[in-house]
């Protein structure tokens, strides 16, 4: 686990309302910080923030593309470092909207990173994705951090955009001798619960496979639909990286600690071990003991035969490792929020 001895200050979390941004506030607040939580809630639960409430959470319903009001609040709570998840994440919307999400992913991050530099913050650790690598060549998987990058999806686009924003950005404050650290944190399927099942995932429309596959379990699918099962793969379906929400934010908290004005940090998060859609669905059933109405489908547009990351470098500089890579007890703490809301905050 990360050190939480040296304090960064007041920290801004964006889209701390969300499934990650949420964990990440319950985690930061845990470790003493102030944390200034920013959301629209178009997307996020302010249920969730509800359920964190202390005297050191404040929250702020306001948008990442609102400059001014992003400004005042850095200066107000004398934040120093912003932990940015606010952001569109629907990869199949961003096709069909990509302009709402160039929008709100890079010019909302725009408005955000020249809010920042106004008010002199020093520090920023982005939420950014795998999907900036798009479909990595076969030799390049597990995939490390200088694969090119090359999205295939607005989703993806817009998020390297906003890696660019910050490279630019730091170099240019280097030039002024204004050190401005960085880090871009590239990660794949996110999955799991706050293990005291305080919060969790609720998202609508759903199209996670773990938590479509329990909601199957539960009765609230008819069944799972698996999309292509002919890949070159051993059971012929696609294979990812899961990695556990807590373990993401540690690793969060890992990079923001270790974080100096001037930094350029990229990693991938990742437990380094890739899962097939049938190994999660089998894993599902034995978590719940249930046997599940399966259909073979055709693949779709886009959709890779092996995504997962190669882990090397975080753990090589930082020593930071995903501490939970079993797959059942990852599905199981997904289980648990969601037989406990079984309609998710709107329970």
């Amino acid at each position: 686990m990360a050190d939480s001895s040296s304090s960064p200050g007041s920290i801004m979390v964006t889209g701390g309302a969300g499934y990650i941004g949420s964990h990440a506030v319950q985690r930061l607040l845990r470790d003493g910080h102030t944390v200034v939580c920013v959301d629209n809630l178009a997307r996020g639960h302010r249920a969730a923030i509800d359920r964190l409430a202390c005297d050191t959470l404040h929250f702020h319903q306001a948008d990442i593309g609102d400059g001014d009001t992003i400004e005042k609040l850095l200066k107000d709570y004398n934040v120093s470092t912003i932990m940015h998840f606010a952001a569109l994440a629907y990869v199949g919307e961003s096709v069909t909207d990509p302009l709402k999400y160039y929008r709100n992913n890079a010019a909302g991050a725009l408005a955000m990173l020249e809010a920042a530099d106004r008010a002199g913050v020093s520090r920023f650790v982005f939420s950014s994705t795998c999907a900036t690598y798009g479909e990595p060549p076969a030799d390049m998987v597990p995939i490390p951090e200088h694969c090119p990058q090359s999205p295939i999806s607005p989703y993806g686009a817009s998020k390297l955009h906003v890696e660019h924003m910050l490279r630019d950005l730091a170099e240019a404050k280097r030039r002024a001798n204004q050190p401005f650290g960085y880090a871009a944190l590239r990660y794949f399927n996110v999955a799991g619960s706050d293990r005291s099942g305080l919060i969790g995932e609720d998202h609508d429309p759903e199209t996670h496979l773990i938590p479509v596959v329990l909601q199957a379990a539960m009765g609230q699918r008819d069944g799972i639909s698996i999309f292509g099962t002919d890949y070159p793969t051993d059971d012929g379906t696609c294979i990812r990286d899961y990695i556990h929400v807590e373990d993401l934010i540690d690793a969060h908290v890992t990079v923001m600690h270790a974080l100096e004005p001037g930094d350029e940090r990229h990693y991938n998060l990742g437990i380094g071990t890739g899962y097939s859609v049938r190994q999660i669905i089998d894993a599902a059933q034995r978590v719940t003991g249930t046997t599940l109405k399966i259909t073979d489908g055709p693949r779709r547009a886009g959709d890779p035969p092996k995504l997962y990351a190669n882990p090397a470098k975080i753990k090589g500089e930082l020593g930071w490792t995903a501490s939970l890579t079993d797959l059942d007890e990852t599905i199981a703490s997904a289980y648990r929020w969601f037989q406990k809301h079984p309609n998710g905050y709107d329970a």
